[in-house]
Order: C-alpha cells, then sequence, then structure tokens
C-alpha cells in the first residue's frame, strides 16, 4: 500500500469482467481481487453474471467488496421471445457498458475515483467498449487479453476503437506471447506497456499427483467448455472412431460443460463410440488427474490453458494442438505430444506418436512437472497483484493516458 505521511493508504481497484460466462478467463482476475483485498485494499468488481456461489466471488463479499451485476436487463431481454434479437453479443455488451457508466456514476457519491480498472477479457478485444468508457470518464486502465485466435478477426468497423483500447492503456497483460503477437497482427499495430501474466490454477504447485494403475488402459482427460468451434472435441471423437483407435485399450473423459454438449453427446452416440463419458463439472481437479494418465487437447483456439498447465503440474503429459500458447510451455517429445494443426491427421498423427511411448508416460510426465515449475511461480495471483500495485504506485509520465489522449 501506498504511504502518505507516516501512514498507509489502500488503493481504490476496479476490476470489469468482458466475458458473459464465467471460465478458465475469470479466475485471474478473481483470484487477484481476492489477494489485493485480503491486503487491505477497496476493491469493487463489475461483471454480467456475477456467480455469487463461486468461491472467490464469495470470499470477496465477506471481505466487504463491492460486487456490481451487469446483467439485469439483458437477462430480462433473453426472457422475452420478441426480443430475442436484441440478445445478442454485442447488444449484451451495450447493455452492460450502460449498466457500468451507471453503477460507476453511482459510486462516485460515495468513494473516491478508482487508482486503476483492470479490464478483463475473455479474448482480445471484447473489451474495448468498456475501455472507451474508461477514457470518457477520465479513469486509467489495464487490458487482460485471454485469448487471440483467427476464428474471430475484429471487424473494420471496430477496428480504430479496439487499437485505441490498447495505445490507450496504462498496461496491456497477455497470457501467452501468441496472444500478443495475434493482437498486434490483428489491429495492424504494436502493442506498448505489454508485458506476460500467467492464470492461478487449481492444483498442487509442488505436488504432482501418483501414477494411477492402467490395468484396466489408459485414461485421457479432455477438460474444457464443451464448444466444438473453439475446443475441438468433434476432432477427437473422429479419431477415436477409427479402427485403430477402437482396438486399443484407451478411453476418454470429457470434463466440462457447455452450450454443445448435447450435441457432442450425440456424435459419440453416433459413431458408436463406448470408450468415451463425460464427465460434466468437477471442481476437485488433482481427484481427476490422479486418476488420469495424460491431457487431450484437441483445441482450435486457446490462450495458454489452464488445464495445461495443471496437467503438468499433475504430472502428466499433454497431447495438444499447436494453437495459442499450447507450445510455448511443450516440447515434442519430451513433456508432450503437439499436432501441427488442429485437423484429424495432424491429431491422429500426435496421439499416435504418443501412444508408441506409452510406457514412458510416467517418467515424462514426473519431469513434466519439474520442468513447469521453473517456468511459472507458485501463486500467479499474488504476483498479478504486486504488479498492479506497482503499476498504481508509480507516477504516470506527464499525465493518464486519458490526458494524452485528449492533447493529441
Amino acid at each position: 500500500m501506498v504511504q502518505r505521511q507516516g501512514r498507509q493508504l489502500p488503493r481504490r481497484i476496479a476490476f470489469v469482467s468482458s466475458n458473459f460466462a464465467w471460465g478458465g478467463s475469470e479466475e485471474l482476475w478473481a483470484a487477484t481481487a481476492v489477494a489485493l483485498a485480503e491486503a487491505g485494499h477497496r476493491v469493487h468488481v463489475f461483471k454480467h453474471g456475477l456467480p455469487r456461489g463461486h468461491d472467490s466471488v464469495r470470499r470477496l463479499g465477506a471481505l466487504s467488496c463491492g460486487l456490481h451485476e451487469l446483467g439485469p436487463l439483458t437477462r430480462l431481454v433473453g426472457r422475452l421471445p420478441f426480443l430475442a434479437a436484441l440478445a445478442s453479443p454485442r447488444m449484451r455488451m451495450a447493455v452492460s457498458v450502460a449498466m457500468l457508466w451507471l453503477r460507476l456514476h453511482v459510486l462516485r457519491l460515495f468513494v473516491r475515483r478508482f487508482d486503476v480498472v483492470i479490464i478483463s477479457q475473455g479474448g482480445n478485444h471484447d473489451g474495448w467498449p468498456i475501455a472507451a468508457l474508461c477514457r470518457r470518464l477520465g479513469l486509467d486502465y489495464a487490458l487482460v487479453s485471454h485469448k487471440a485466435s483467427d476464428l474471430h478477426w475484429p471487424s473494420d468497423r471496430w477496428r480504430r476503437g479496439i487499437r485505441g483500447a490498447f495505445a490507450h492503456a496504462r498496461a496491456n497483460y497477455f497470457v501467452s506471447r501468441h496472444t500478443q503477437r495475434l493482437t498486434e497482427e490483428q489491429i495492424g499495430a504494436r502493442v506498448d506497456h505489454a508485458s506476460l501474466v500467467l492464470n492461478p490454477f487449481n492444483v498442487a504447485w509442488d505436488r504432482p499427483q501418483p501414477w494411477p494403475s492402467a490395468n484396466d488402459g489408459l485414461r485421457l482427460g479432455c477438460v474444457g467448455r464443451l464448444n466444438a468451434v473453439e475446443k475441438g472435441q468433434d476432432l477427437l471423437l473422429r479419431v477415436l472412431a477409427s479402427d485403430k483407435w477402437r482396438a486399443r485399450p484407451l478411453s476418454v473423459t470429457f470434463l466440462g460443460d457447455g452450450g454443445q454438449r448435447a450435441g457432442l453427446e450425440e456424435l459419440a452416440a453416433f459413431l458408436r463410440l463406448d470408450s468415451v463419458r463425460f464427465a460434466g463439472v468437477r471442481t476437485d481437479v488433482a481427484a481427476f488427474w490422479a486418476d488420469h494418465h495424460a491431457l487431450a487437447l484437441p483445441s482450435r483456439a486457446e490462450g495458454l490453458p489452464l488445464v495445461l498447465i495443471e496437467a503438468l503440474l499433475s504430472g502428466r503429459i499433454a497431447i495438444v494442438t499447436d494453437v495459442g500458447g499450447n507450445a510455448e510451455l511443450l516440447e515434442e517429445g519430451v513433456n508432450g505430444f503437439i499436432a501441427e494443426a488442429p485437423t484429424e491427421s495432424s491429431l491422429d498423427s500426435a496421439l499416435e506418436r504418443a501412444w508408441q511411448r506409452r510406457d514412458e508416460w510416467c517418467a515424462l510426465g514426473a519431469a513434466a512437472a519439474v520442468r513447469l515449475r521453473t517456468k511459472i511461480p507458485a501463486d500467479p495471483a499474488k504476483l498479478f497483484a504486486a504488479r498492479i500495485l506497482d503499476l498504481v504506485g508509480s507516477p504516470n509520465q506527464g499525465g493518464t493516458a486519458c490526458e494524452h489522449s485528449a492533447r493529441n
């Protein structure tokens, strides 16, 4: 905390999520907000669909943090069939920004201005309207980008606003080098004040899981939101449907939920796969890896998957596609196997390379956990909290980003 005239003053920090769901991208800001609140700083959270039952959100409430729901109007719209067209992502974002503007104005009557607003993006440009609002209100902000994908290029109509959001941020945080590089390519500009940040994880940093029995075959875990467009579960199902994989003692557990669960379950049934099961959502991640031998991640788009970090720390190898930051943590044949592209043939080839070395999985997994601990901190959220405090504690050079914008 900042010292002034012999006493410490708490910082006022706001976290705004531009994501309408709760996924891996929410864990960083939530855990960081808890770390800051526990250190005595004044934290406010703004999110559409704020889950009051989530552990971090409950903890924030217990610490008397401000919890602000941005989505009641959009939920009402979603219940009215004749207004269903208004429930599009753009309309929901517009309503959320309007709610954010209203709540910020009300808060000004009770609290001093925020030292910084941390905008957490599920992707790499969905939070730019929030950044534009911060600039209009004269609030310093920082952007966190959790994913960049060739599947989601920004519209030409919004490129100028998106470029401005990055240009005027006090800091730009990316979860992988790939996310930063593709973002710069998509907006056609270098992103200044950029650095990497890691997501927190839900397994022990220094205690890999014991190797499970393989008497009834090897078990892969495919962990993530059930969304075939980005997560590629359909690719894995098609590969498993080949005669070669049907004949092998290998099974896959799909862990997670999402809007395409029924479709993927029906695809598995259509392909007559009896070696897969859908386990839904589980919070005991460590227990899951205690019963599985490797991670299968057939994604078409990623940032730096939390599930990849959790699997490696648990002492498991990973079979992944070369998307997002996957290859930044893995080395082919050393701690995992990398499919060159999110295609059935490439995924099949990577699985085959892994299968041919299945007797080494235990040793490779143990080495993977040791290797990863040299690359990631034990508590990423506390580290990010410290970086945010450094950010607000350092004076702006010649004024805030908003003041620079006004002059230029």
